[in-house]
């Protein structure tokens, strides 16, 4: 069952947005309402088990990652709205079930179909879409559940399914703190060295840090070395929302220890190979790095990225190692930033050169404490829409009429979130 209208409470929450835009960013409004709407009622799937099964746009799959960014916004509306609060519990619930069929899948198909890319090289099943291993396919799902927890008080979708998928989200990332000891591998026949792992499917040579490993980045591309930082700040963020849910709500002292310990061990790794510096000799954090010496200065425009580290709930933005790190990101330091006729900002390895990412432009407006910065990226935003009225995936910085992606309901609530924030109204973490 999809969503034939917009719900009451949802169609309230637009109107008071429109409001407070006002006739000085009615433009603002036209967009929010836009997209919005358009996650409810091109994406989501309410199956009768009360699960609820998301599409990341025009892709017919579902994303761990995506889907809960796609819904995140809601959570504002779910605190009032009982129906709108067990639509997001069905998620979580269809999150974990396919966590437990297979930790390392990153996007899973609606049925057994075996839709996708079922010719990699790698544990597939008819279930699976793709499976590309992402920290953060495994990280974004506890962040759901835990922020449905804290903004609405509901505590059903800590099922039994959700227990067994955290043991497992555990178990992988002790695991992959040695990938040599990893079953893991991944290869694809592509002309796009981004789309597959070197080393016989088992990626760049990494040593044992502290931190977890990674095979791929939030952009779906590999990592180019194995400990993706970002990606391991929102783990030592999650593994905490562990310990508070198992401490909390279910009951279990050996879960809450497990991830205690993780949690400081991949902070340690962190604290100690997890920074380099950048051309003017300053100490910031490294985009990734293997353990080995060797640190990449980048950033790329999925979250989690290192601007988003604060948004994510790792430090603030006001830490001094972040802002360095901010400044150096945001400047041509960072091979994905960009500048040009329309627009300046981070795109990705995913898109062609001088494509900027509307996800990328929200983040930078949501972790910069500027009202002022806020209002000028979302007049960037809704001028660079290309007359849709909707956020793409990347856009031209010379030419926004050249975008890639029609529909990407991520970037939409993304932008949403954004306008949320200049108005002072957030999901509580």
């Amino acid at each position: 069952m999809a969503y034939n209208e917009i719900p009451t409470s949802v169609k309230l929450f637009m109107e008071e947005i429109t409001q407070r835009c006002g006739e000085e960013h009615a433009d603002w409004a036209e967009n929010f309402n836009a997209a919005f709407a358009n996650t409810l009622l091109t994406t989501v799937k309410r199956h009768e088990d009360g699960t609820t099964f998301l599409l990341t746009g025009d892709i017919p799959a579902m994303w761990l990652r995506d889907s809960t960014a796609q819904v995140r916004p809601y959570l504002v509306v779910a605190k009032e709205d009982e129906d709108l609060a067990a639509m997001i519990s069905g998620l979580v619930k269809k999150q974990f079930y396919y966590i437990n069929i297979d930790p390392y899948a990153n996007a899973f198909n609606e049925e057994a179909n075996g839709a996708g890319h079922q010719t990699d090289d790698t544990q597939m099943n008819d279930w699976i879409w793709e499976r590309k291993y992402e920290i953060d396919s495994l990280c974004y799902p506890v962040q759901l559940a835990y922020l449905l927890y804290k903004n609405t008080g509901r505590t059903d979708q800590f099922n039994e399914d959700f227990v067994e998928g955290v043991k497992k989200i555990l178990h992988v990332f002790k695991v992959e703190q040695d990938h040599s000891q990893s079953p893991y591998v991944f290869e694809r026949d592509t002309w796009r060295k981004e789309d597959t792992l070197i080393n016989k499917g088992l990626g760049a040579e990494v040593v044992p840090t502290g931190m977890t490993w990674s095979g791929f980045r939030p952009s779906d591309d590999a990592c180019a070395y194995g400990y993706l930082v970002p990606s391991n700040m929102f783990a030592t963020v999650v593994l905490g929302y562990i310990e508070e849910i198992f401490t909390e709500v279910v009951n279990d002292s050996k879960i809450v220890s497990e991830a205690g310990k993780l949690r400081e061990e991949i902070q340690k790794g962190i604290d100690t190979y997890g920074r380099t510096v950048n051309q003017a000799g300053e100490d910031i954090f490294a985009y990734e790095v293997d353990g080995k010496g060797n640190a990449t200065v980048m950033d790329d425009s999925n979250v989690p990225n290192l601007i988003s580290a604060p948004y994510l709930g790792y430090g603030t933005t006001q830490d001094e190692r972040y802002l360095r790190t901010r400044n150096t990101l945001l400047s041509k330091e960072n091979p994905y930033f960009y500048e040009g006729k329309f627009a300046k900002g981070i795109g990705s390895s995913h898109t062609p050169e001088n494509y900027v990412w509307p996800i990328a432009l929200a983040m930078e407006g949501m972790t910069t404490e500027e009202k002022s910065e806020k209002k000028r990226i979302l007049d960037l935003l809704v001028a660079n829409d290309a007359g849709t009225h909707l956020m793409h995936e990347g856009f031209d910085v010379n030419d926004p009429n050249q975008y890639t992606r029609e529909w990407f309901s991520w970037a939409n609530m993304m932008f949403c979130e954004l306008v949320m924030d200049y108005f002072d109204i957030r999901v509580e973490k």
